[in-house]
């Protein structure tokens, strides 16, 4: 029973973790980028603001999320 415990104790702390970091990194983001970074493609206006901080263009974000190559 410790192990179970002691597992999701241990999950609780990597996913806190993780949203913790995504939350501090749009903090410091102000701009998007111009230019998808996997692509090359232009990213439309609409997704930069829409998504602050954006990288990637919405099809090469769908690949990466998924672990496309």
């Amino acid at each position: 029973m410790t192990d179970i415990i002691d597992k999701a104790a241990e999950n609780e702390a990597v996913f806190l973790a993780e949203a913790l970091y995504k939350a501090r990194r749009f903090e410091t983001v102000d701009a998007s980028t111009y230019e998808c970074e996997d692509c090359g493609d232009t990213i439309p206006e609409a997704r930069r603001q829409a998504v602050r901080g954006c990288t990637r263009c919405v099809l090469c974000q769908e690949y990466f999320e998924r672990g496309w190559p």
